[in-house]
């Protein structure tokens, strides 16, 4: 009976320690889980510092001015990019593919490099191309736009002699860029006859900065947008168009169902939209082998006020607010939508939704293998093309090709 006794004892406490250990296993698992997604909710809504290096360089031609690069699905596209080289401080155009290997790509260099000039071995891969207003060869004005944070810098580029002075685009870049990464469009607005607004926003790094110092992505940049919109419409606008890039047009379309001007726009233009923030989450998610758990941990923490301010992400943000395939009924203003299905960083998914909920307002342009935010680098004659129509058909543009 005395063995009887002991043996049980004896099970009893390796159940336990089992049972402590699987406890254990499981606060570690739910603690890690935790903090991961406090790292990732922290960081969709921090302003990058810093560009990452997404590109090996492995060998300029100076003789030749080509440059070799590893190949990855960005640098084998066809078409005109850039490289921010040398921690970000100089960019380099490159041009078409000259030759591809299974590691390798070959480009033709649009920058002269000259002996003897360093270029380090890591680099950016860009679809800004153009960096200053200078390079576009058009007239421009800086401006000072009196927003909600304070002054945000826009480039102001004014309508073309004979061009309408009363019909204006507002370009709005994306999250982690300036924007520089609008230029491409304002040749195009200049062609068909408007003045063009390229604007900044709340802690984008040149305009002013909120007191959380985070992205709301979209849900609080809209009242720069609306600062820009008041602007335009002091020098004469009536009519405007509101262009928008990744995030850029998750603020555009904030700013139609939120200003009070929203009688003045006349329609909006989106180039890789972020329509859905939960789309783009659940993808990043998935490409980054987050657990579905942690996925959904980092969302209650973008929403939920008290976890909103552990994150740092100021007030809680609505993905309710933010999903415009579930306001689709909400929108009034024709929407011609620009979306490669290889986007590779925010999936086309929403932008089809909202093309398939509203047939009657959206023109949808779908691409395929172009990358996120680069469809002007893919195709720079089709994505001028689309814009110019669109413009034309809407009564904006002049007949330009």
């Amino acid at each position: 009976m005395l063995r009887r006794s002991r043996r049980a004892a004896s099970d009893r406490a390796g159940l336990l320690e089992v049972f402590g250990a699987a406890a254990a296993l499981a606060i570690g698992v739910i603690v890690g889980g935790t903090m991961l997604s406090f790292a990732i909710a922290r960081k969709v809504v921090t302003p990058a510092t810093r560009r990452l290096t997404d590109v090996e360089i492995v060998g300029i031609d100076r003789g030749s001015q080509t440059i070799t690069l590893a190949r990855s699905f960005d640098t084998v596209l066809p078409g005109r990019y850039g490289l921010f080289v040398n921690e970000a401080h100089e960019y380099l155009k490159i041009g078409s593919v000259l030759s591809a290997s299974e590691h390798t790509v070959t480009r033709k260099l649009l920058t002269h490099v000259a002996p003897g000039k360093r270029i380090a071995d890591r680099a950016t891969f860009s679809g800004w191309y153009f960096v200053h207003p200078e390079e576009l060869h058009i007239p421009y004005e800086d401006v000072q736009i009196d927003a909600p944070v304070g002054p945000c810098p826009a480039w102001l580029f004014p309508a073309r002699e004979g061009g309408s002075g009363s019909t204006w685009a507002i370009s709005v870049h994306g999250r982690g860029t300036t924007r520089s990464e609008v230029l491409r469009a304002a040749p195009v607005f200049r062609d068909a006859g408007l003045t063009s607004l390229a604007v900044s926003y709340r802690n984008d790094g040149e305009a002013g900065r909120s007191s959380s110092g985070r992205y709301g992505l979209g849900a609080t940049e809209w009242r720069d947008v609306e600062a820009a919109i008041e602007f335009a419409r002091s020098r004469g606008a009536t009519r405007i168009v509101l262009m928008g890039w990744s995030m850029g047009g998750a603020i555009a379309l904030q700013t139609v169902l939120n200003t009070a001007h929203a009688d003045v726009v006349d329609s909006i233009i989106l180039e890789s939209p972020v329509v859905d923030w939960r789309t783009v989450l659940n993808f990043q998610a998935r490409a980054l082998h987050v657990p579905a758990p942690v996925a959904h941990i980092v969302r209650r923490q973008l929403t939920l006020p008290r976890w909103s301010r552990v994150v740092r992400a100021g007030n809680a943000i609505s993905l309710n607010d933010l999903d415009v395939v579930s306001r689709a009924d909400e929108l009034v203003h024709p929407i011609l939508l620009m979306h490669s299905d290889d986007d590779g960083f925010v999936p086309s998914e929403a932008s089809h939704s909202l093309a398939e909920a509203r047939p009657d307002l959206v023109r949808l342009v779908s691409y395929s293998e172009a990358r996120h935010t680069k469809l002007w680098n893919y195709d720079e004659a089709r994505w001028r093309r689309h814009i110019l129509a669109w413009l034309r058909d809407r009564g904006l543009g002049a007949d330009v090709s």
